[in-house]
Parts: C-alpha cells; structure tokens; sequence
C-alpha cells in the first residue's frame, strides 16, 4: 500500500492574523533576518503553495509570525486507495496455501 503525503499552506492566513494584510509588510521583516526577495517573488509564496522551499526561508518565516511549522503547514498522510482486484476466482495473496494448478503444454502430433 502506498502512503500519500498531503499538506496545506497557511502563510495568507497566519500574516492576516498578525496584522500583516499585503506582502510588503512581511518584506522588512524577512530582510531583517537576512532573506531578500524580489515582490513578485513573495507574492508567489503567499499566493500560492511551495513545492520547495529553502531552510533558511522557511526558518525567518516561522520566526516573523512566530509559529510552528504544523501551525503554517499542515500535513496529513493518506493510504493511496488499493487497486480493485478483478476476476472471480479466489485471490491469492503470497504465502498462502493455496496455489494454481501448473499448467502443461503440449505438442500436437
């Protein structure tokens, strides 16, 4: 079975909760521990959600609204949904007892 890792991004929501309603305001802060972005490129972050972010980026966001990593993405793990078998004969999972009958193939003549 596989797992499925799903998350969120709440950055929009934790800034308007901090008072920080545009993305200038969370601008100086960011350059106050050393991350300089481009507008365009923090309109990007808080728009949308990252497939990649940097240590250090995400280390001075968690600082600038003072929040824990759950609290700014959080993440839930689903079991992928198992194959639907098909055929109406017993299924066999391994180690089991039961085995096919072996097939044997012969020649006219």
């Amino acid at each position: 079975m596989e797992r499925r890792i799903e998350y969120g991004w709440r950055l929009r929501e934790l800034m308007a909760a901090r008072g920080m309603n545009t993305i200038a305001d969370l601008l100086p802060h960011l350059s106050d521990r050393g991350i300089h972005l481009s507008a365009s490129q923090i309109y990007r972050l808080v728009g949308g959600t990252p497939e990649r972010i940097n240590i250090t980026m995400l280390a001075a966001i968690l600082d600038t609204l003072d929040v824990t990593f759950e609290e700014l993405c959080p993440v839930t793990l689903n079991a992928a949904p198992s194959r639907a078998r098909t055929g109406t004969g017993p299924t066999l999972e391994p180690g089991s007892a039961l085995r096919p009958a072996r097939a044997r193939v012969r020649r006219d003549e």
